[in-house]
């Protein structure tokens, strides 16, 4: 039936066909539901309207469909099921020996015995056989130039038995006999006479129902746009037209994604490609030429590989963040940058990156004795030394010790300011002071950098251990418009080895872009279409290599790159005991440049012993520390009248500044003088303090005198 130009069932056609004519080209009629018929099975979706193609490869028997004759139902049952079913006797009646052999199964002596009867005589020879005989056919003669003859077997009269030879000419109006020959579903299935048949399974309790069993096939086929060979079972509900003859030039379209087309043999490129299914609109890249890939679009894939790339960032500042994938054949320049930062841990993870790394503090930092933190002045040179545990004291107690991570460094002294001659072999002896930086000390710090060298990227790459801070400061030349340019600062994140098709538009083929296959997910096809140039003269390609990625991109990036790093320690717990305001002390080398620049004044005398005593009078240099005298009575010459209202200030005194005194009260200055007592210098206290000279004093003394008590 393969090859009929007439609309067949695909139940049917798939029956009726030969593996041994595969592959056959089926075009679908009908059986369009919904804009399309789909089917999903074992993951596989298909989908089939009316006029698809589908180039049949191959099928395979997986079950048997059952469908009960008395009420309609249907069920499936897999091939190898182990039950068996006996065949229902037709009631219709066969007319001649020879039509009711013919349907039986291929190799009947195999199947054998089997039982019929005449609804009449059937007169032989001499011989006269009465109606309603069973005969049981026990097998089959053919003689060469004889007349094929059934040897039959049937219960005579009173027990007796005898044997007949029934030519299969022979006519009358023949039924046959219920059976108790089984047969399973793999035998039924093998002929195509007991595939037309009615059958009921036996022993069970659905023995009573009569089945009508067809094939069900697994069907692998070709359709066009279709990536994988689809498989579909034989019983959908479409019609089909066998269309192989005339469609024996027609190609089917293969998608491809782009990891696909990089599994491609180097020699089909370059290829003209067209797009079948465009990128997602929430693409990881955000590039010129990304917009421009749509479904229809025709594409030059030049060639594939693999492409070194940097991937960068650029600072936080007023503009949005950007983020870039720079192929090392980048051609500008960079400058490095100094790398900030913000905590002893972040220093101490550059440590491991960068040995004998070097930075400067930019913000001061005063010493928390209870936390372990110690002092630190803007412009402190650091050199970072090692990391490793130490101990120090818990807070509120000296005894108890704590051990944590700490970052040992060295502070290098800074010897621009100047020093006394006495201290200038101390200075010597304590070039460099060791400091130790618990990890989760805050802080703010710069690295010290003395490379002003111009690189190129893949020797920064090589060269230094990423995250770097750089600055281009020199375009590429190749590049039409250089995104980089202008940037204050970028940070190499880190390097990757990233897939790539090197792709154009037809009309312009020279200026080529690199498509990341692994961040970018479209399908494509090739076609045959010629290349946009004359042949054998490819154009000189001009390559993008900058491509613009989105923070998700970043992001992801960062996450693929699995970093088992530990976060940053806390600071340790305070102790519930202690005040909860940590206690602060002044640095030393802060105290000693004060001391310095107060040795070195040549206007200021040293007045020490009198620092105790103008400390006590400032401390009581206050309105509230007096009490009011009584206010005097007024004098005799003045009447009990209301003064006069003086007239208001000039605009020129307001903006002055000086108010008038004020003449309706006298105020009696006070007589009571604050003395600075004569306290001797304690030489051996422990405290340092700063010198307070004469002109000091009198200040104060002056200060004293001008408070006013009303």
């Amino acid at each position: 039936m393969a090859g009929t130009t007439i609309a067949l069932p695909l139940q049917q056609f798939i029956a009726s066909l030969d593996k041994t004519c595969l592959p056959r080209i089926l075009q679908v009629c009908s059986g369009v539901y919904f804009q399309g018929s789909i089917y999903e099975l074992s993951g596989s979706e298909v989908c089939f309207s009316t006029g698809d193609l589908i180039k049949v490869t191959d099928i395979e028997l997986v079950s048997v469909r059952c469908e009960d004759i008395s009420n309609n139902d249907t069920f499936e049952l897999p091939i190898n099921h182990k039950g068996l079913f006996r065949v229902v006797p037709e009631k219709m009646p066969y007319s001649t020996v020879e039509e009711m052999l013919s349907l039986r199964p291929v190799g009947l002596d195999s199947c054998l015995p089997f039982a019929f009867n005449s609804h009449s005589e059937i007169t032989l020879d001499n011989f006269t056989l009465g109606a309603g005989k069973a005969l049981t056919v026990l097998s089959t003669e053919q003689r060469e130039g004889e007349e094929g003859q059934v040897r039959c077997h049937f219960q005579g009269q009173q027990g007796a038995s005898a044997e007949v030879v029934i030519p299969l000419s022979c006519r009358g109006e023949f039924y046959e006999c219920e059976s108790e020959e089984c047969f399973t579903l793999q035998e039924i299935m093998s002929s195509p006479h007991l595939c037309s048949r009615r059958f009921c399974l036996n022993n069970t309790t659905m023995g009573d129902r009569s089945l009508v069993l067809s094939p069900v096939y697994q069907v692998q086929a070709i359709m066009s746009l279709r990536k994988n060979v689809v498989k579909f079972p034989s019983s959908l509900e479409v019609d089909v037209l066998d269309v192989t003859e005339q469609c024996r030039d027609v190609t089917f379209v293969t998608p491809l994604s782009l990891t696909e087309v990089l599994s491609q043999p180097d020699e089909s490129f370059p290829v003209m490609a067209e797009i079948l299914e465009s990128p997602e609109s929430r693409s990881t890249l955000h590039c010129s030429w990304l917009p421009k890939l749509n479904r229809g679009q025709q594409l030059v894939f030049h060639r594939k590989g693999t492409t070194d790339m940097v991937l960068a960032s650029s600072l936080k500042g007023r503009k949005a963040q950007q983020y870039f994938l720079i192929s090392q054949e980048y051609g500008g320049r960079f400058r490095k940058r100094p790398r900030e930062f913000s905590s002893v841990y972040e220093l101490s993870v550059a440590l491991a990156l960068t040995p004998g790394l070097k930075v400067s503090v930019t913000r001061n930092i005063e010493e928390v004795v209870e936390e372990g933190l110690p002092a630190l002045s803007v412009g402190d040179q650091l050199e970072l030394v090692r990391c490793e545990r130490v101990e120090l004291a818990c807070a509120g107690s000296k005894e108890q010790k704590q051990t944590v991570e700490a970052l040992i460094c060295q502070r290098i002294q800074d010897f621009n300011e100047e020093e006394d001659d006495d201290d200038e072999g101390e200075a010597e002896d304590n070039e460099k002071e060791e400091l130790v930086l618990p990890l989760y000390m805050q802080g703010h710090f710069v690295e010290k950098l003395a490379d002003s060298k111009k690189y190129k990227l893949k020797d920064l790459a090589k060269d230094f251990t990423l995250p770097l801070d750089v600055k281009v400061v020199s375009r590429d030349t190749e590049l039409k418009a250089d995104p980089l340019v202008g940037l204050s600062s970028l940070r190499l994140e880190g390097t990757v080895a990233e897939p790539t098709i090197q792709a154009s538009f037809p009309h312009s083929p020279e200026h080529c872009f690199q498509i990341p296959t692994h961040w970018l997910s479209m399908s494509v096809c090739f076609t045959k279409d010629p290349l946009p140039w004359p042949t054998d003269q490819p154009p000189k390609i001009h390559m993008d290599k900058v491509t613009e990625v989105t923070d998700t991109f970043y992001y992801e990036f960062r996450k693929q790159g699995g970093s088992d790093e530990t976060p940053p320690p806390r600071p340790p717990k305070r102790n519930p005991s202690t005040s909860t305001v940590p206690s602060k002390k002044v640095s030393s080398k802060s105290f000693k440049k004060a001391q310095s620049k107060t040795k070195n004044s040549k206007d200021l005398p040293d007045h020490s012993p009198h620092h105790s005593s103008v400390d006590k009078g400032l401390s009581n240099l206050t309105l509230n520390s007096k009490k009011r005298p009584p206010a005097p009575p007024p004098p005799a010459d003045i009447e009990d009248t209301p003064p006069p209202i003086n007239p208001r200030k000039p605009i020129a005194q307001l903006k002055s500044g000086k108010a008038l005194p004020n003449t309706y009260v006298k105020v009696e200055e006070s007589k009571k003088k604050v003395t600075l007592c004569d306290v001797q210098a304690d030489v051996d206290s422990d405290h340092d303090y700063e010198m307070v000279d004469e002109t000091m004093a009198d200040m104060v003394k002056r200060a004293q005198e001008s408070v006013m008590f009303y």
